[in-house]
């Protein structure tokens, strides 16, 4: 037992570093972003902050579908079974393709209209346009370079899916100060230059990722043909409460910022350099339950479900002292996080407070990524993710957060404090289904 334990340490480490680091350099990007157009001025930053709400809203799409491509092809790289891998594959990925012409249509017509859903702020609705109009251009080439390097983590290469993201998330903060700034004899961009550096650095994610695919991981093969009837049913029965659960938790979140942009800028600013805090403090704990869904889905395609179990418990523990563990280092980086943007000392204020808020908030998170995205995910236990966060932030959260800042206009602190309990609200009713063990099941 003790060397099956050490085995499965060492197998966490593996899978978990390389993803968290993947979360970590995609974070790094908003990060810098904010810190580059807020050297413009803070009204670019909070454009930026907003805008980058239409691609969160994509990415649930792909995060979605990747969530189902991982669910099988996880079950079948434990089976062997390449055939499996391969038909899930080429039906993912010409999904994800048909979705980000999609986005990319909405950002090209739309901009202005996409705005106004996010803010009543006219400078910020100027702004976050141009944004939109070159930044939907990326949609094609992230959303089918992230079904490839979905493949890669899979099917073993995930240090090679690191790599990839490394020099992605390199060359896009380079070319930032490149066209934000107008460096090297480049036109001085701002918020189009931001937008533009995205999308040259997906081109290059996308190239690598497919060329690696197709010439390293031959035994998975892309196909334009139909997949089998039986599996193509399965598919969609798994991944549509994915689907649905991605799109209640995520659209119900982007409310949060919707919220947020109608209680003035220093608000949207303040709250969107804790949304980038959060996600960069947040990473191990969203790589560890990526892992965890990996490893106890590989597992469940072998039929050692006993063993599934027991890793689940492992598994578990551990989210509880990365969350924990993470939101005591965000308290920690909180002052130094406050001096490195330009902000208004009403903003700088109420950033202070959101980080300290923010802590809870990624303990909680940790535990229901790990459960509801990792565990339960790879056993094919997807329904009670949708009704637990479709109940949790469209019948409680956001509601109450509507009326804490419209109906009731109360403090700014207050409505964040709302908005920010749906992930420890959730946890007892996680606990009690996890300890169901639905989702120890074999999918293949």
């Amino acid at each position: 037992m003790d060397e099956r334990k050490r085995s499965l340490r060492k197998e966490i480490v593996r899978l978990a570093l390389p993803i968290a680091l993947q979360q970590f350099m995609t974070a790094l990007v908003g990060a810098c972003d904010a810190i580059m157009l807020g050297k413009l001025s803070q009204d670019a930053m909070s454009a930026v902050s907003l805008a980058t709400q239409v691609t969160f809203v994509f990415n649930l799409f792909m995060f979605a579908f990747m969530a189902g491509e991982n669910m099988f092809v996880a079950q079948y790289y434990g089976k062997g079974d390449y055939t499996g891998i391969s038909q899930v594959f080429s039906l993912v990925t010409k999904i994800c393709g048909c979705i980000a012409v999609v986005f990319l249509a909405g950002t090209l017509f739309f901009p202005e209209q996409l705005m106004r859903i996010l803010t009543n702020e006219e400078t910020l609705i100027v702004l976050g346009s141009e944004y939109l109009r070159v930044i939907g251009i990326s949609y094609v080439f992230s959303g089918i370079a992230q079904i490839f390097l979905a493949i890669m983590k899979n099917c073993g290469a995930v240090n090679m899916s690191t790599l990839i993201n490394g020099v992605m998330v390199i060359l896009n903060i380079a070319l930032n100060a490149v066209f934000i700034f107008g460096l090297s004899g480049f036109p001085k961009m701002g918020i189009k230059g931001a937008a533009l550096a995205t999308v040259l650095a997906t081109v290059v994610q996308f190239l690598w990722s497919v060329g690696y695919v197709l010439c390293r991981i031959r035994a998975v093969k892309f196909s334009l043909r139909s997949c089998e009837k039986k599996l193509f049913g399965r598919f969609w029965q798994k991944t549509v409460p994915l689907l649905i659960n991605n799109l209640a938790w995520g659209i119900g979140f982007s409310m949060y910022s919707v919220i947020m942009g109608h209680l003035g800028t220093d608000a949207v600013a303040a709250n969107g350099i804790a949304n980038i805090s959060k996600n960069l403090v947040v990473c191990f704990c969203l790589g560890l339950g990526n892992a965890g869904s990996i490893i106890v889905g590989n597992r469940l395609g072998a039929d050692r479900l006993q063993e599934a179990k027991e890793v689940g418990e492992t598994l578990t523990k551990t989210a509880i002292i990365a969350g924990i563990v993470s939101g005591l280092v965000l308290i920690a980086l909180s002052p130094f996080i406050t001096k490195m943007v330009d902000l208004t000392p009403t903003a700088r204020g109420y950033l202070q407070k959101m980080l300290l808020i923010s802590s809870y908030y990624i303990a909680g998170k940790s535990v229901n990524c790990m459960t509801i995205g990792g565990i339960f995910a790879a056993g094919g236990d997807s329904k009670f993710g949708m009704l637990c966060d479709s109940v949790t932030l469209w019948c409680i959260i956001v509601p109450l957060g509507c009326i804490c800042a419209f109906i009731l206009k109360l403090p700014v602190m207050v409505v964040y404090f709302v908005l920010n309990l749906d992930e420890i609200i959730k946890l007892p009713v996680v606990y009690k289904h996890y300890k169901k063990y639905k989702w120890i099941k074999n999918l293949t």
